[in-house]
């Protein structure tokens, strides 16, 4: 049966609003009382949204059931992000020799391709202290920020493990490996220009260290891995991915995996990456609230969306990637894919789709009326990418409505441009991506000056970021 929307009131869109604008504004300006109260704010945000749904809409029917999928969806998420969180910290890296230009765009380059591997959070969370380690006698700001651009956010836009926003997309029903077959060109155009420009003014720092100095800061270097057996739990993460049945199989054995790493990995590891769980605390806090205020914002969009008449890809490309620079970049990318959903995908087609699947698609030729062509286009891409959950009947509403989206070509740039918008623009600010902050935190720990956030975008987003973004745009979405 297709799912229904409940008709939440627009003023119930004020709480997500609310929580945003604290996550952004508190640590700037009241960054104090923000660090000591911001889980009552998120919390209580989210139990005052859900309360108007269980019982402000209905006790029962479609309100109870978002809100019962809305936090299934977190549970997803956080279960994903936590456990890469745990492992990456079991793993320390030592690298050997001296950090020249060309070993440093291999690094950065390495780093974005197993932030697709791994996540945005753990390939930094894994990376960030060797690379600040391996610079060491010429660090400056822009080792840490183009660090951010790439490792932390663009690099990981291949897979849905690379950034949140996509693995969100991948619990609404976007195929695991559509994703690279459709980001992959504008992963070489933003990734090339990044690394060219980093190539440039890391070559402009490095010939100012003098030789003598970087010879005595290398000479006793040496490679070390330390942690091996974490690349085991890595692998079990990896693979429990493309888990869908049982329920929450998925998710016991990332937690299972992040237990494992953590208990099995040597104290003098987790010290020497400073690890500890004040970082992923924090992210499974404000996702709480994020995940709970979000769902009449996201309601409301998917009712309203027809308002919008026929957006163009850079409507969607800019708008996810102007928010996603200064709120969170996940639940930008949901809501303007419920605005999608909400203009294209029609829910008479959706039901006779789920027809097809119970009949077995042994009517698929009869298919006839105006939808006729949609319906059968779509059902071939469920074919295509689900043939196991179509033989087997259990084509989730979610899996329906993506396939009527991406099966029309038309549709699924306006998904690809959400999708760079989120993930390439979240470099922007410091509050764009979760580990945006992360890498600063471990930085100034490491007693590296890091730009502040003004200096942070006068200095980098606006040279470096967004010439980059724009010749994404000419490129893809003109």
């Amino acid at each position: 049966m297709v799912e229904s929307i409940p008709t939440p009131s627009s003023w119930m869109v004020l709480p997500f609003v609310l929580l945003l604008a604290m996550i952004a504004l508190g640590p700037l300006f009241f960054a104090g009382w923000w660090s000591r109260h911001y889980p009552k704010v998120s919390v209580g945000l989210a139990a005052f949204t859900v309360a108007y749904y269980l019982f402000g809409i209905s006790p029962s029917g479609p309100a109870h059931d978002r809100v019962i999928h809305t936090a299934v969806e977190y549970f997803q998420f956080i279960a994903l992000i936590g456990s890469l969180f745990v492992v990456s910290g079991g793993i320390h890296i030592n690298v050997k020799g001296e950090a020249k230009p060309s070993v440093n765009v291999l690094f950065l380059l390495f780093g974005a391709v197993l932030a697709n591997v791994v996540g945005t959070t753990g390939a930094s969370m894994l990376l960030i202290r060797p690379w600040l380690r391996m610079n060491k006698y010429r660090i400056t700001a822009h080792h840490v920020v183009f660090f951010i651009f790439i490792v932390s956010n663009v690099g990981g836009c291949l897979t849905p493990i690379g950034d949140p926003p996509l693995f969100l997309g991948y619990l609404k029903g976007v195929p695991f490996l559509w994703v690279a077959e459709h980001l992959w060109p504008l992963w070489l155009v933003a990734m090339g220009t990044l690394l060219a420009m980093f190539y440039v003014v890391d070559s402009i720092n490095f010939r100012r260290a003098p030789k003598a100095v970087r010879d005595r800061e290398t000479a006793h270097e040496a490679w070390r891995f330390d942690g091996v057996q974490n690349v085991f739990f890595l692998l079990v993460i990896l693979g429990a991915v493309f888990i869908n049945h049982p329920h929450f199989l998925r998710e016991g054995l990332m937690i299972a995996a992040a237990a494992g790493s953590y208990f099995t990995t040597a104290k003098p590891v987790h010290e020497a990456n400073d690890f500890n769980f004040h970082p992923i605390k924090e992210v499974a806090v404000l996702f709480v609230g994020i995940f709970g205020c979000m769902i009449p914002a996201l309601d409301w969009l998917s009712l309203n969306a027809v308002q919008l008449g026929s957006p163009t890809p850079a409507f969607f490309y800019f708008g996810s990637g102007a928010l996603s620079s200064v709120l969170d970049n996940a639940p930008t990318y949901l809501s303007f894919l419920s605005v999608i959903q909400g203009l294209h995908a029609d829910p008479e087609v959706a039901r006779q789709i789920q027809d097809l699947i119970q009949g077995g698609g042994g009517d698929l030729a009869a298919v006839a009326g105006v939808h006729a062509e949609q319906v059968k286009a779509s059902y071939q891409f469920l074919l295509s990418y689900s043939p196991g959950a179509v033989a087997g009947k259990s084509v989730t509403p979610d899996q329906i409505g993506m396939a009527i989206l991406l099966a029309n070509t038309k549709v699924n740039s306006l998904i690809v441009a959400i999708s760079a918008g989120s993930v390439f623009f979240g470099a922007n600010t410091y509050i764009g991506n979760g580990p945006n902050f992360m890498v600063k935190a471990i930085a100034d720990h490491a007693k590296v000056r890091t730009p502040g956030f003004v200096a942070y975008i006068w200095k980098f987003t606006l040279p470096v970021m967004i010439p980059m973004l724009l010749l994404v745009w000419f490129l893809f979405f003109r």
